[in-house]
């Protein structure tokens, strides 16, 4: 019985695996890991570009 409630188990997750992969859940799994390393350098440029200059003129 154990035996078989398993294999029920077991076919319920490659299931679900196989509809996942089909929907491309796992196309790309190297840009999210990059993108988080990145993301806070490309605010801080974006944050710089929207800041005033402020340039005194010295005679």
């Amino acid at each position: 019985m154990l035996l078989a409630i398993s294999v029920v188990v077991a076919l319920i997750f490659f299931i679900a695996f196989i509809v996942s992969v089909k929907k491309g859940q796992y196309d790309d799994v190297y840009t999210p890991s990059v993108r988080m390393l990145f993301d806070d350098e490309l605010v801080k440029n974006d944050h710089e570009k929207n800041q005033p200059v402020n340039k005194v003129k010295s005679n």
